[in-house]
């Protein structure tokens, strides 16, 4: 999240770490991008396609955990939001899993 635009201002070596703000706003678009995309699935009611991408999410996230060397706890916060994600996308799109 370095931004070479601001790095190379004057004095932009000092902000290289982002703000909270900058990290939330990132967080906020791909949550976004995610539910949306997923509504969009769930709402064609493709059991086979849901289930698919449910175990791909959860598969990823768990491989993800251990390269990032997450603790246990963290692991599971992450797998626990992910699945909140997913099943309120379920909810959004009317229930078809």
């Amino acid at each position: 999240m370095l931004s070479p635009d601001r790095d190379s201002k004057p004095g932009g070596g000092r902000f290289a770490i982002p703000t909270q703000g900058e990290v939330e706003g990132k967080l906020l678009v791909s949550e976004i991008v995610a539910v949306a995309c997923l509504q969009e699935l769930m709402k064609l009611k493709n059991t086979a396609a849901i289930a698919r991408v449910h175990r791909r999410v959860l598969h990823e996230l768990k491989e993800r955990c251990q390269v990032l060397k997450l603790c246990v706890t963290d692991e599971r916060a992450v797998v626990e939001y992910a699945e909140q994600v997913l099943k309120c996308a379920v909810a959004e799109a009317g229930g078809c899993r």
